[in-house]
């Protein structure tokens, strides 16, 4: 049955309206009123049906479209049907860890609204394993359904952590992302060091193999990686079957944003000022890897012409957040709308055929957005 609400949702007053009270709330209780109203059927429909142009595969799963919500908006996997109902060709939850835990100390988000960013130190906060897992088992939609998981704060071992999340997890999930880059639990990026990351993939893969479903698995990396430490990322991940990178988690870097009166604010810096860091470090992974290793790309995409620039930099596909708090829902239909065009603009028959066109001069640091 239609909602009869969704057209009155797509109208343009409606939903700057919407965006504006959004903003006018503190960042945490504009974000837990985005939920519920979600839960509660305020969702705008799409304003074209997905075409041929938008269809992407990769590590082996079909979506209709290259355009993901990343993980941290839908901590507990309470709203992917919606977020796949709103036209997202794969949702991203979490991220979950083991057991629940509450996060770091309120207030733990911050806008810089005139730069369209957020400094998040929220700390994996989350309903835990059982109840999220009892949440979307079963669940069937259109969009590929991902669970980002994580280790809790006080775990004694990170690495049983993951092992754990892969086998509650791997029936439930079309992929899983490994967090490993998240700066607001401490000691949690020293998993991408070379010989623990070999003994975290060679683990966490030891348990997607015992699983009754082949699930893929993503390691989700950090922006604040060095050409050597990008190397041996690198070659640990060549020598493994990990199925794809997701490129990449928020920056600890203020360099985007310096002299801003909030940069000082301890945590991940997100949204439009971090584009050209997360595309590099996209296009110099997609050079160390090679054409076949499938990547997403995330981070400060806030355009169609950013979307493009990020599959141009390497990324099969793509997903964002932040930017959504800004621009509201309709970025979802507007990014799409631009894919689209510049397929037919380039007569390449799908976003496929845009990828890697620019991933030399992205990796070097030659181009940019105009």
């Amino acid at each position: 049955m239609a909602n009869p609400i969704a057209p009155l949702l797509r109208l343009p007053l409606v939903q700057n309206l919407t965006r504006d009270v959004l903003l006018s709330l503190p960042p945490e209780r504009a974000h837990r009123t985005t939920i519920l109203a979600l839960r509660l059927g305020a969702v705008p429909e799409p304003a074209m049906p997905d075409g041929p142009e938008l269809a992407t595969q990769i590590a082996g799963l079909e979506l209709v479209n290259p355009l993901g919500m990343g993980a941290g908006f839908d901590k507990n996997g309470e709203v992917p049907q919606a977020l796949s109902t709103l036209g997202f060709g794969m949702v991203e939850i979490g991220t979950v860890t083991p057991r629940p835990q509450s996060g770091n100390p309120r207030p733990r988000l911050v806008r810089l609204g005139d730069r369209d960013a957020v400094i998040n130190r929220m700390g994996f906060n989350n309903e835990g394993h059982e109840r999220v897992l009892r949440r979307i088992e079963g669940l069937r939609m259109k969009a590929m359904l991902g669970v980002n998981i994580g280790a809790n704060k006080q775990s004694d071992d990170f690495v049983a952590d993951f092992v754990l999340g892969v086998r509650r997890f791997a029936d439930a999930a079309d992929y899983l992302a490994v967090n490993v880059s998240s700066p607001n639990t401490p000691g949690l990026r020293n998993l991408q060091a070379a010989e623990a990351l070999r003994r975290l993939l060679g683990e966490v893969l030891a348990e997607r193999a015992r699983a009754r479903t082949h699930v893929p698995v993503f390691l989700k990396l950090a922006p604040d990686l060095s050409e050597t430490e990008m190397d041996d990322i690198a070659a640990v991940i060549g020598a493994s079957d990990l199925d794809g990178i997701i490129a990449t988690n928020t920056t600890i870097s203020r360099d985007a944003v310096a002299g801003h009166a909030l940069a000082g604010e301890p945590g991940g810096l997100s949204g439009a000022p971090i584009f050209a860091l997360t595309t590099r470090r996209l296009a110099q992974m997609r050079l160390r890897l090679g054409k076949d290793m499938p990547i997403i790309g995330v981070g400060g995409i806030h355009s169609a012409e950013s979307a493009i620039a990020k599959i141009e930099a390497g990324a099969d596909a793509i997903q964002l957040y932040t930017a959504m708090v800004f621009s509201g829902l309709g970025l979802v239909d507007d990014i799409k709308a631009g894919l689209v065009a510049e397929v037919k603009k380039r007569g390449c028959g799908s976003v496929a055929g845009l990828r890697d066109a620019r991933v030399e001069d992205w990796a070097a640091g030659r181009v940019s957005l105009a």
